[in-house]
């Protein structure tokens, strides 16, 4: 089910256990070969995937473009909330369909920079509904799922999602293939290890002057289908989860 396209009374003659994802991206660089709406534009896709196969089940939020990218704000063409911004926006998302008597909400993110501040969200919600048991609020990253496409195709040589990388760039190839610009010659920026184990605050003029982190120049289109086809298969199999909980346990 499309929220923007039923009508007030519709929505609310819906079950309160149908789940209700709320996907959330952003408008930001994505370096010399790939356009702002890039992370828009994939989650989109794969939303457009999963509820293509779970229309009659689950309700489908719009998608929000507006994400924390302050990272990125060295480069042209970013928009971005801050931090603590972006915080009270997901909150308030949350908290209405929890005023419309929802019990399961799901945040779907497709940017890296959303991660953070989509988890403390959730949790925030949640203690300031602590009595109630019977919600089920979560979040989640779509490429945090589980998929690991270099093992269905030996051709893939990134083991994670980069920025504007082998694996954005391919799945724009796919989707939106006039949108991408020359990246054949582009050279790969390695991922760093940024003090690893630890967790290091960046902007990403520090870690890239072209803007992108990864290998561009290694995506195709075939790529991008695989990419596509799996990162949906796992949404679509991790809602099914929130489908089957019992209302009530912590295991799902």
């Amino acid at each position: 089910m499309n929220l923007v396209e039923m009508t007030w009374p519709e929505v609310s003659a819906l079950s309160k256990d149908t789940p209700v994802v709320i996907p959330v991206a952003a408008i930001e660089q994505h370096g010399h070969h790939l356009p702002v709406v890039t992370d828009s534009l994939l989650l989109g896709e794969i939303i457009a995937r999963v509820s293509a196969r779970m229309a009659d089940r689950v309700l489908f939020a719009p998608l929000q473009w507006l994400g924390n990218s302050h990272h990125h704000l060295d480069f042209a063409g970013t928009v971005s909330a801050s931090p603590r911004v972006y915080l009270d926006l997901l909150n308030d998302l949350v908290e209405c369909f929890l005023t419309h008597g929802f019990r399961r909400i799901v945040l779907v993110n497709g940017h890296g920079g959303n991660d953070i501040p989509a988890k403390q969200a959730i949790f925030e919600v949640r203690q300031r509904h602590r009595a109630r048991p019977d919600l089920l609020l979560l979040m989640t990253t779509y490429w945090g799922l589980g998929t690991r496409p270099w093992e269905h195709d030996g051709d893939f040589e990134q083991r994670e999602m980069g920025h504007a990388c082998e694996w954005e760039t391919s799945m724009v190839l796919r989707a939106a293939p006039h949108l991408v610009k020359p990246h054949e010659r582009l050279e790969t920026v390695p991922f760093g290890n940024a003090f690893l184990p630890g967790s290091r605050g960046w902007i990403t003029k520090e870690r890239t002057v072209p803007g992108h982190i990864g290998s561009p120049q290694l995506a195709t289109a075939a790529k991008g289908e695989m990419l596509f086809s799996m990162f949906a298969a796992d949404l679509e199999a991790w809602l099914e989860r929130v489908l089957r909980w019992d209302g009530r346990s912590w295991e799902g």
